[in-house]
């Protein structure tokens, strides 16, 4: 189980940081995307702050301060169920499933660091 642990863990912290990038950087489909569920412009380096928290957050997590780990697993899963809220709420159902695969590496990666 910690291998896998470590497995999903890493790959939810890559995925982050890397929307998180494209957000600082406002990359055109982050534009677009923003656009489309009615998101305002301004928000975007927010949104990417916190989506870089939480995988700065994982990755002190992997290294052995579990609580921060755990934490801020917590408030990626939160994160994208607010995003996930946004795309229903917009009726954006043809990319839904960004948010969603986003949605599920951090619950995958808070189940796994809570048993841990």
């Amino acid at each position: 189980m910690h291998i896998a642990y470590i497995v999903v863990t890493v790959i939810t912290v890559a995925a982050n940081a890397g929307i998180a990038i494209a957000d600082f950087a406002k990359a055109k489909f982050v534009l677009a995307n923003s656009a489309e569920v009615n998101l305002p412009q301004t928000w975007l380096p927010m949104l990417a702050t916190m989506k870089a928290a939480g995988a700065v957050g994982l990755a002190v997590g992997l290294l052995g301060v579990r609580v921060i780990g755990v934490a801020a697993a917590i408030g990626l899963v939160l994160f994208f169920v607010g995003a996930m809220a946004a795309h229903v709420r917009a009726r954006v159902f043809r990319n839904i499933a960004f948010p969603g695969a986003y949605l599920a590496m951090a619950i995958a990666s808070l189940g796994l660091a809570i048993t841990q």
